[in-house]
């Protein structure tokens, strides 16, 4: 069993390029590709942290401000992932909140839904992938239904726990029960185009570098 802090790590280091010919190659559903990274630079990999918002009451207990709780249940691995597909034009992520989440050390976070406060998130370098911006406040329009549930992005469902990997390709999921195949079988995916890179540079003809070796990738690990 790895430990999900060396998880993290060694995901961090593959692109979701392949991420996700592992899942093809594993035949694991797990790519979402229409949430482009809108704030912040380069590739960020954590856990899933989850919440939903949407128009309606919020669950029972003291009033709180969406996307507080999930903030506070978030450590320096964690990635907040965001569901508010309500069709209500309204942010459900902002300036606040991205300030509360660098304050606790959160790694980014991926929103299926309107963010605000962008340029805020840009001057902060706070990593934000999104697949639309808005100025419109949650404030009479929607409310946090629930932190740690089941949420929806592109056509896939995230679970608390689950492994994040975006960068400017997609957006990965990987189901713990997963994480440890699909990691190796990206290792390996990812150390065959290395040696293919390398292949390129010494002068070899680019027919002959992505021959059959490049076509079988997906079905033969390497030896």
């Amino acid at each position: 069993m790895i430990a999900p802090a060396e998880i993290v790590e060694r995901l961090a280091r593959v692109d979701c390029c392949a991420l996700s010919d592992a899942l093809d190659r594993l035949r694991i559903k797990g790519a979402v590709t229409h949430l482009p990274q809108r704030s912040g630079a380069g590739r960020i990999a954590g856990i899933a942290v989850t919440f939903r918002v949407a128009p309606g009451d919020p669950p029972p207990g003291p009033a709180r401000h969406l996307g507080t709780t999930a903030i506070e249940a978030s450590d320096s691995l964690s990635i907040i992932v965001v569901e508010q597909r309500s069709g209500v034009e309204a942010g459900c992520w902002g300036g606040l909140l991205t300030r509360g989440a660098i304050n606790r050390g959160v790694v980014g976070v991926v929103a299926d839904g309107p963010v605000r406060d962008i340029d805020e998130a840009r001057e902060l370098g706070f990593p934000i992938f999104t697949n639309k911006t808005t100025s419109f406040t949650a404030r009479g329009r929607v409310v946090d239904q629930g932190t740690n549930i089941d949420v929806s992005i592109g056509d896939l469902t995230v679970s608390p726990g689950d492994y994040i990997v975006a960068d400017n390709s997609a957006v990965i999921v990987v189901k713990p029960a997963d994480v440890e195949r699909v990691l190796a079988a990206a290792e390996d995916i990812a150390a065959r185009e290395a040696a293919m890179i390398k292949s390129i540079e010494a002068g070899i003809p680019i027919s002959e570098v992505m021959g059959g070796n490049y076509e079988h990738m997906l079905t033969e690990p390497m030896k």
